[in-house]
């Protein structure tokens, strides 16, 4: 039993308090679009109100009533142009024979055990029909502050947005407006079932009928669009596509006959907007543009939703906040604001791409040269299976004597700073062509390898030859293979070095301490021989070798001439074929310390009101403000918070009414 309080029905400007009895309730969930509840008056009436989305109401509306049907209809388009979120509100009356055998079928399906979920929502289809419109609800509901930036942005960037939402097309629409998704030099395909010719099918009601001719419109659509798709391409300076199609005209275009003509049509358009779609269609859009475009996809949600589009894509990222943690819980990221989309990209994505393609080919190439170097001493041996190097220095080459430094590179090397990676989204575009990562780079890392392989051998080994130890004896087979290895070790740590864009301390002291490792581990191993040693190879051959000038000439020339080829394509690429990257490095060399301040007074001169605004939004502790972490909402308590740490922030026309109001209603009477 609850209570309403009400309007009086006899006593003008009076309120009751009216009880209602809630016999059944019929929940929610994202394929019905609905939410229905039975309910007992006091005098016995039974009475179903339904609430839902408007394509749903409408389907189970009775007959009669034609002109609130159309009257509504109307005003829903209005509040849609608006921007605004709409729902409408039915009735119908049962009667109490209906009800009780009903309510038989829907307590079996309640108590059901298998296949419970779609047992009640068959229930409920037979006796949600013949409702009586009672009107329609529209909520205003705010982006959050940056979402139209960051889309712009991230447009900027090469990234294709599509927008799959519950929304009707209207507010979808206008949505993609203040999103800067859509503008007005677009040229938009729109596929939707709110024309007159399928209104005039839905309303006779045959469904077979109305299924087939919204097929035969759909194909046409799609038909006609990708005909007239080409002659924008043709013209340099044609404008830019856009696809908005419904969730009922999407239903038949995923279908097998029609999604290759819609997946083509899609991905020649600059955007892409998919309303009134259910969580189904949404993990379907996304896995068609998965499997059959095979691009890269992300999804960003923050409701349940959005959960099966999560899942379905490459990626995906929750946003935390009213909606609920569902998303959270089953993306592979998590944010807070959609606004953060930009960093996680642009800023740490781009640089994990480029540090995960150095670690991988900096791994390929220092043991490429350091194998070769074995490779090419077989031919001496005539492959009789003789090593050349210690079983030692093999096993601890990349666990201790070279692991070190790359690690450092993987966490902490940037190209350029954060906020002109934002600066220049551009740069992205490097990831997405994979210029860092392709045949012709492995093939240049390759090339420099065997080149120093050669070098390692060859130099080593014949400068060996004509020398001579403090005894005056030749050097051994483990004299040279011990010179080689510490040049192999200098060498390709030295080459790391050269790869860096931004070197610290951690370089330094990873690059430093790996050679210095590698002397202190052959002085104690050459020095210390006991009697569980199977032989006395590499007894005092460190002492010896550094006990000559040889030693501290090879280790000096080889790593120079070895190094020469990488530092002479290094120096030509950056000069005459330089990357993206590289450009933005030499224009900002000289101001690199003042990009990340944002608080000096000569780059607040240069900014707008909206983007002075927003810095000084950032710079309050982001444990202040709770109004966050959910994709649409009011914003307009910065202003306050900000004027508690002694920042000003313009306020905003909405702050104003706000608090004008809150004025006027504090005022005693």
């Amino acid at each position: 039993m609850i209570y309403v309080r009400e309007s009086h029905v006899e006593k003008m400007g009076k309120t009751q308090d009216v009880s209602y009895e809630i016999l059944n309730v019929l929940e929610f969930n994202s394929t019905r679009k609905r939410q229905s509840v039975v309910c007992r008056y006091r005098d016995g009436r039974l009475v179903l109100f339904c609430k839902g989305a408007d394509t749903v109401i409408y389907e189970r509306l009775g007959t009669g009533n034609g002109d609130l049907n159309k009257v509504t209809r109307v005003h829903l388009e209005q509040f849609g142009s608006a921007g605004l979120r709409t729902l409408c509100l039915a009735y119908r009356d049962l009667a109490p024979d209906l009800y009780e055998s009903w309510n038989e079928k829907f307590i079996t399906a309640k108590s059901s055990l298998r296949d419970r979920e779609k047992r009640l929502d068959e229930v409920a289809e037979l006796i949600e029909k013949e409702f009586i419109l009672i009107g329609a609800t529209a909520i205003e509901d705010k982006l959050q502050e940056g979402v139209p930036n960051c889309i712009q942005t991230l447009s900027r960037a090469g990234i294709k947005i599509w927008v799959l939402t519950g929304d009707k097309i209207e507010t979808a629409i206008n949505i993609a407006y203040a999103c800067n998704l859509l503008n007005n030099e677009m040229k938009q395909f729109i596929i939707s079932s709110e024309t007159d010719a399928i209104r005039e099918v839905e309303e006779r009601g045959d469904q077979t009928e109305i299924a087939r001719f919204m097929k035969e419109e759909v194909k046409k659509q799609l038909k006609q669009f990708l005909d007239e798709a080409p002659q924008y391409f043709c013209s340099p300076s044609g404008p830019k596509l856009a696809l908005v199609i419904d969730g009922k005209c999407l239903m038949y275009a995923l279908e097998p006959s029609l999604r290759i003509m819609l997946l083509t049509l899609s991905l020649n358009c600059s955007s892409v907007v998919c309303c009134r779609v259910s969580p189904l269609q949404k993990a379907q859009v996304t896995s068609l543009v998965k499997k059959g475009a095979r691009k890269i996809t992300l999804s960003i949600g923050d409701g349940a939703n959005d959960v099966s589009m999560i899942q379905a894509a490459h990626i995906g990222i929750g946003i935390s906040g009213l909606e609920g943690m569902q998303a959270v819980m089953a993306s592979d990221f998590a944010i807070a604001q959609f606004r953060f989309l930009e960093d996680l990209l642009l800023v740490h994505g781009r640089w994990s791409y480029i540090r995960l393609c150095k670690v991988v080919m900096y791994f390929f190439y220092k043991n490429l040269a350091f194998t070769l170097t074995q490779f090419w001493f077989t031919f001496g041996t005539g492959f009789s299976g003789q090593r050349f190097y210690d079983d030692w220095f093999q096993s601890l080459y990349n666990v201790i004597f070279t692991a070190l430094p790359v690690v450092i590179v993987g966490l902490f090397d940037q190209d350029i700073s954060s906020s002109l990676s934002k600066k220049y989204p551009e740069l992205y575009k490097e990831g997405v062509r994979n210029m860092f990562f392709n045949r012709r780079v492995v093939a240049i890392w390759a090339c420099f390898a065997v080149y120093q392989s050669l070098v390692f051998f060859y130099f080593v080994s014949l400068s060996s030859s004509t020398s001579r130890d403090s005894d005056g004896k030749m050097f051994g087979l483990w004299d040279v293979s011990t010179m080689a290895f510490t040049c192999v070790v200098v060498t390709v740590n030295l080459r790391l070095l050269m790869m860096c864009n931004s070197i610290t301390r951690w370089h330094y002291i990873s690059v430093g301490g790996s050679i210095i490792v590698w002397f202190v581990f052959i002085f104690i191993y050459s020095g210390i021989m006991t009697r569980f040693d199977r032989n006395d190879n590499m007894f005092w051959v460190i002492y010896v070798l550094m006990s000559t000038s040889y030693f501290y000439v090879t280790l000096l020339l080889v790593p120079v001439a070895a190094l020469l080829g990488d530092f002479l394509y290094l120096g030509v690429q950056r000069w005459f074929f330089p990357y993206d990257y590289q450009i933005v490095q030499e224009s900002h060399k000289d101001d690199a310390d003042s990009i990340n301040k944002p608080d000096s007074q000569e780059t607040k001169e240069h900014l707008t009101p909206d983007e002075a605004r927003s810095n000084e939004i950032s710079q309050l502790p982001k444990e202040v403000s709770k109004h966050s972490g959910f994709a649409f909402d009011s914003p307009g308590y910065e202003s306050f918070f900000a004027t508690q740490f002694g920042k000003y922030v313009p306020p905003k026309a909405w702050d104003v009414a706000r608090r004008a109001s809150m004025k006027s209603k504090s005022k005693p009477k």
